[in-house]
């Protein structure tokens, strides 16, 4: 992905898109990645970078959830679990198997479990990862030796999927791109466009680089702003009714010896009765969620201490020893778009996890909610919903069986560059070719030069931010050390954009001060 020359085609005089998304989350690349490959012209506008917010801070999981199984949503399981299926399936290089232990102290929740999670198998049938199976205290201990042993009474294991969340964002990026569309980051629109009836018929989008204002025809506009639905909608009409509740999640991330296993564990019901998961990820555990209604939208949100203190009280009833805030190599936060309750005072688990379509009077189009696991599904929805307003004509859906950009069954899960799918053989062709590029950016990690100057080359990354923690995820996985990385990092894309030693002190100074909201002091 060339990022001048796809800035190129957005300036094409007198173009007529079929589609413009507004957003370049989840949702939003995934919309591009069907609307794409269903032969329309498409273009996807991103005002930070690719996965910034939302999407990146997920809890690391492909999932039916079984939380909601636990309300009595069977569809919308059924509905993930089979998305889920077809996340694998597509994205073999990116989502794998992930077998869960539930720890019980009690015999009822070994039974209520087990039976539970033999339904959610059963729900997944045709998709699957694994099937369930009841363990005994011993296997459980076995599977997970740092679990506390006192009144264990058996376990249960159950299979979901893991994944790297920005990773999957970059790749459906260059799925689209592959495919015909336009995808661009460090691109604000500032207006929705309008025709003489009202109707939106495009947008206007900054070029925050260069500071370029371009405006884009279009058919069908789509917003896909997550937590900043609202303020799209606010563009397209001053007066509409609010969309969208932010609800913050934290995670910390830990040393994996606070696992020592390659299984997850999955704590069913906390103090507050809120799920929490220890997951393996490149070598660390990701920990959390949290769940916490937040006033405003927040596209860098700050952790709360009762958050951390929440996530660490928890574990410390089922790792031993229990992990403290010294500890925490790296914590970060992020706010999922919840649809709006009508009265005040809802409590997250009140709110909506599915995903809701809603058409304004101008024809814009904006889906708000979901999760990555759906993101497919909640795509096909959208430009369905265009099909059938008459914005679009009629094609049919092609990405259930579709391969995403780096398709590659079967990676080397000890390969840290296993994560790039097919493109891995062209890193290592970098480093080949130059064998500097083969310097690692830091003493404790495996990552390369060579992952920056692709991360420039290929992946639109344009700062140190975007390298180190949506390209080889340094800042979510140990951010002391992405701090120290920063300088080397700095100096080779300088190197490839062209820029000076005065941004490259910037840049340093911009990432040090960002990455202390994941050093939890």
């Amino acid at each position: 992905m060339n990022r001048t020359d796809l800035l190129k085609r957005l300036e094409e005089p007198d173009k007529l898109w079929d589609v413009v998304v507004v957003g370049g989350g989840a949702t939003g690349l995934g919309i591009a990645v069907d609307a794409a490959t269903r032969g329309y012209s498409v273009a996807a506008l991103e005002m930070a970078d690719f996965a910034k917010s939302t999407s990146s801070r997920s809890t690391k999981l492909v999932h039916g959830g079984v939380r909601y199984l636990q309300k009595g949503d069977v569809m919308l399981v059924l509905e993930a679990l089979r998305e889920r299926g077809r996340m694998k399936a597509n994205a073999p290089h990116l989502v794998k198997d992930q077998a869960f232990v539930i720890s019980n102290y009690s015999y009822w929740d070994n039974i209520l479990y087990f039976c539970g999670l033999t339904f959610y198998d059963l729900l997944s049938f045709g998709f699957g990862y694994g099937r369930s199976r009841f363990i005994s205290p011993a296997k459980v201990m076995e599977y997970l030796p740092r679990s506390v042993r006192k009144g264990l009474k058996g376990g249960v294991v159950y299979h979901d999927g893991q994944f790297d969340d920005s990773r999957m964002a970059i790749n459906l990026a260059q799925t689209c791109v592959e495919n015909g569309g336009v995808v661009l980051n460090k691109a604000k629109v500032t207006a929705i466009l309008h025709d003489e009836r009202g109707k939106a018929c495009g947008v206007e989008v900054e070029d925050l680089e260069s500071g370029r204002r371009i405006e884009l025809k279009a058919k069908s506009v789509i917003n896909a702003g997550g937590i900043l639905v609202d303020e799209i909608m606010s563009l397209d009409s001053p007066v509409h009714r609010k969309m969208v509740t932010p609800s913050q999640g934290v995670h910390i991330v830990l040393d994996k010896k606070f696992l020592q296993s390659d299984y997850a564990v999955m704590v069913p019901k906390t103090s507050d009765g809120r799920v929490l998961f220890a997951v393996p990820w490149h070598d660390k555990v990701v920990v959390g969620t949290t769940d916490i209604l937040r006033p405003v939208p927040e596209i860098e949100p700050k952790p709360l201490r009762e958050e951390v203190d929440f996530i660490l009280n928890t574990a410390s009833l089922y790792m031993d020893p229990a992990p403290t805030y010294a500890d925490i190599e790296s914590v970060f936060a992020g706010q999922r778009p919840l649809a709006a309750p009508r009265h005040e005072g809802k409590s997250t688990k009140e709110l909506s996890r599915s995903h809701k379509i809603i058409v304004s009077d101008s024809g814009m189009v904006t889906i708000t909610g979901g999760k990555w696991t759906s993101y497919r599904l909640m795509a096909e929805d959208t430009i369905d919903r265009a099909i059938k307003l008459g914005q679009l004509p009629p094609r049919k859906c092609v990405t259930k069986k579709f391969r995403i950009h780096g398709y590659r069954k079967n990676p080397d899960l000890h390969d840290h560059l296993y994560i790039y799918g097919s493109d891995r053989d062209k890193i290592l062709a970098l480093i080949e070719a130059d064998p500097g590029l083969g310097a690692k950016l830091s003493d404790k990690y495996d990552y390369t030069a060579a992952e920056v100057v692709w991360a420039v080359r290929e992946e639109m990354a344009r700062d140190v931010e975007d390298v180190l923690a949506r390209r080889v995820r340094l800042l979510f996985l140990d951010a002391r050390e992405a701090v120290k990385a920063a300088p080397a990092v700095a100096r080779i894309i300088a190197s490839e954009l062209g820029k000076d030693q005065a941004w490259i002190d910037d840049q340093v100074a911009q990432f040090t001060s960002l990455a202390q909201h994941y050093i939890m002091a």
